[in-house]
């Protein structure tokens, strides 16, 4: 399709609108008093222990957005840098980064593009959450992850379960390919952080099965050390969700019957 050969112009054009709502969203909790700025602690339970700790550590985030957990994992102590392909989430990631007096750094790149501007290595490699939908080619993305870990260094990987994307926004009838078939060209009302927001803009994603992108790893010459499933999303970011123990959200009526996100933990040999 003519489109998927544009979908950086057309996906940044997005995350830079999406990137003006979220950072005064509820979702994203920048401006209530005792909110991220007084604890800088976005992090959830599940990357918290692939992580293990990172003070010390040099730690690429790839897909950023604007810098809130580049900044929490900062706060933990470590020399981060954070990736963003829009330029108006970096813009607003370092100027949080300022007003919390931090020290992470912050770059306005794709994440294929990154080797081309970006020339160290690093201890941790850290994705997560909503993050390979917006990327074609999976064997390009686990090369570059590749490329920027040192040796035994690891990569941390957190994402939204590819069963999720196989539902219809209702989460009442499958709709999408399990596999990357074609790119899934579209035009959404709103985002995931205000639904009812004034956003109405075409998106290009793709799904990726759990074969693909494990197999991806494999093929980059990365050894994975952990694979985790998980049937709750610790984000209230889709339809139908109900939390079911505080912080865990599952889908009304087929709670915990699905799995919703998952991990993966990868070294790069010495």
């Amino acid at each position: 399709m003519k489109d998927d050969h544009n979908y950086l112009d057309i996906n940044k054009a997005l995350w830079n609108e999406k990137t003006k709502v979220h950072v005064t969203s509820e979702f994203y909790d920048m401006h209530n008093e005792g909110g991220f700025k007084a604890h800088v602690a976005t992090l959830n339970e599940i990357e918290l222990q692939l992580l293990g700790n990172v003070n010390g550590k040099k730690v690429l985030h790839l897909q950023c957005h604007f810098g809130q957990d580049t900044l929490s994992l900062a706060k933990l102590g470590a020399n981060t840098i954070g990736v963003d392909f829009s330029d108006e989430a970096i813009n607003a990631a370092r100027e949080l980064n300022t007003q919390l007096g931090l020290n992470a750094e912050f770059i306005c790149s794709d994440v294929y593009n990154l080797p081309e501007v970006l020339t160290e290595q690093f201890d941790i490699v850290y994705t997560s959450y909503g993050v390979i939908g917006w990327l074609p080619d999976m064997e390009k993305w686990a090369k570059t992850i590749a490329h920027f870990l040192k040796p035994g260094g690891k990569l941390v990987f957190v994402e939204f379960h590819p069963v999720v994307w196989m539902f219809n926004y209702e989460f009442t009838e499958v709709a999408y390919n399990y596999f990357n078939a074609t790119p899934i060209i579209e035009t959404i009302n709103g985002t995931y952080a205000d639904k009812n927001a004034d956003i109405k803009m075409k998106e290009i994603s793709w799904n990726h099965d759990l074969g693909e992108v494990l197999q991806s790893l494999l093929n980059a010459g990365l050894q994975i050390t952990a694979f985790q499933e998980f049937n709750y999303t610790p984000y209230k970011c889709f339809q139908r969700l109900v939390e079911t123990t505080p912080g865990k959200y599952q889908v009304e009526g087929i709670e915990g019957k699905i799995p919703m996100v998952y991990a993966v933990a990868a070294i790069k040999p010495q």
